[in-house]
């Protein structure tokens, strides 16, 4: 599977096309939830991750085993909002709660979570979407902030990291040295204006242990160790 990922102000937007068979499922989910992550959008993983599985699903009975489609997230302030494109108009059957017939059933379940839900047409076939909502959550504010002054800096002085698929095994290893490389100017325009470099570290150091509860903070080495 090949996806690639485009950032713009205040939206981060990720797409995935993919072949519509059983095994491809699994990848999907590991996919959504190593997005959603970089993106401090880790609270509504579950979610996203049984959407994704159930228009997945869709288009293998549906639409037909092998058949051509695409997976699209698009990260919101407050919400993100999952899209499977497909090369079918047949638009999704909606049948009763109690019905017994297994299709149809996923879509109940996908109503029932989401905050809204719907069909488009689109050039080539369908869309079906849906929007998750994310909960209030400040530290996820910092990571939206975060994540634009890192596209933004690397675009500046042309760093690899800006131009590596968010799914290449050299992404981590080059945005950790991005940021390293970004804390190192800021240090240098800190001493540039006469202020104590250590003072700053120890003070951002305090703010973010108390932004954080403590498991998460204590889980910090061993995510970067992975």
């Amino acid at each position: 599977m090949y996806r690639f990922s485009v950032t713009e102000p205040n939206q981060r937007r990720s797409v995935l096309p993919f072949t519509a068979e059983p095994p491809q499922l699994a990848g999907l989910r590991r996919i959504v939830r190593a997005q959603l992550a970089a993106w401090g959008m880790s609270p509504v993983v579950d979610e996203a991750q049984l959407a994704v599985t159930e228009l997945a699903s869709n288009v293998i009975k549906h639409v037909g085993e092998g058949s051509a489609a695409t997976l699209v997230l698009d990260g919101g302030t407050d919400q993100l909002r999952v899209e499977l494109h497909d090369k079918s108009r047949s638009e999704p059957q909606w049948l009763p709660a109690d019905c017994n017939e297994e299709c149809g059933r996923g879509l109940h379940l996908l109503v029932g979570m989401a905050a809204a839900w719907g069909t488009i047409r689109t050039a080539t076939g369908k869309a079906v979407w849906c929007e998750l909502a994310l909960p209030p959550d400040k530290n996820r504010r910092r990571i939206e902030r975060a994540v634009a002054v890192m596209e933004t800096y690397g675009r500046t002085v042309d760093l690899p990291a800006a131009k590596l698929p968010h799914r290449s095994i050299l992404h981590r290893s080059v945005l950790e040295e991005s940021a390293a490389s970004l804390i190192i100017d800021l240090l240098h325009w800190v001493v540039a204006q006469g202020l104590d470099p250590e003072e700053i570290l120890d003070r951002a150091q305090m703010h973010f242990e108390a932004d954080l509860p403590t498991a998460r903070v204590s889980s910090y080495p061993a995510a970067r160790a992975e």
